[in-house]
């Protein structure tokens, strides 16, 4: 080979060399932000619709105010701040036994922080309970009628047979009642001291039966417990205010 021709060879092997190292690689595509994004809500949003079909459905929350509940309530002479939403009698919850007398009101609480009066009602409902109360008081201050006060409630165990009882609904752990409550639960007892002719004195927590925890702030706090006692006798003095009678 001859020195031009060999000069030439090595020239278009540099050529082609610089030609391949300076060739642009092309660009990988990557993922945008709003492509991921919307990748993770397809993925939630499929996990969510299985874990609904799996879960079982939730009580409901609200009472409907139908005609049927209007006449239950103007049957059992109840006012009209009250819901009637009486549960079946099924020889558990409600038995349907008679009470020959009212010596006492006893007051709970659901210790089941933040849910509602109906879904405790619900819950009395249910086929794994045996428990119940003739009212329930909610977070709002809703007032729940369960049981006729002529009937046994499954509540405050040896006392069942002469005590009206309460449960009361509570938002969090420490048992405290909201504003709400508060104040329907003294309306509430203030109406039933008048119907059964009794005083704040015949106010016992389920505590003062069976030693019970219950209603769990009222009785770790029992200067609170004599307040609530002081603001019935209060309201006992005032007299019923109309919205309070049957």
């Amino acid at each position: 080979m001859s020195n031009l021709t060999e000069n030439q060879t090595k020239t278009a092997e540099i050529l082609t060399v610089v030609t391949v190292e300076q060739k642009p690689e092309k660009k990988k595509r990557k993922l945008t932000p709003y492509l991921i994004a919307a990748g993770v809500v397809l993925c939630l949003g499929t996990v969510a619709a299985v874990v609904a079909l799996l879960l079982p459905r939730q009580v409901e929350e609200q009472a409907p105010v139908t005609e049927e509940a209007v006449s239950t309530r103007v049957d059992y002479g109840l006012p009209e701040w009250m819901t009637a939403a009486f549960l079946t009698e099924d020889g558990e919850s409600r038995t349907g036994e008679k009470m020959e007398e009212v010596l006492d009101i006893a007051v709970h609480y659901v210790a089941n922080p933040g849910t509602s009066a109906m879904a405790n009602r619900n819950y009395f409902e249910g086929p794994d309970s045996n428990t119940s109360s003739h009212f329930i008081v909610g977070l709002e201050g809703e007032v729940l009628a369960l049981i006729p006060t002529d009937e046994k409630s499954c509540a405050t165990n040896e006392r069942n047979s002469d005590t009206v009882s309460v449960e009361v609904c509570h938002p969090d752990e420490t048992g405290v009642f909201a504003d709400a409550t508060y104040e329907s639960l003294i309306r509430l007892l203030t109406y039933l001291c008048t119907e059964f002719d009794l005083t704040e004195e015949n106010l016992i927590r389920h505590y003062d039966v069976t030693g019970k925890m219950c209603p769990l702030y009222y009785v770790e706090h029992p200067d609170a417990w004599d307040a609530l006692k002081s603001d019935v006798k209060e309201a006992l003095a005032k007299g019923m205010p109309d919205d309070t009678k049957a």
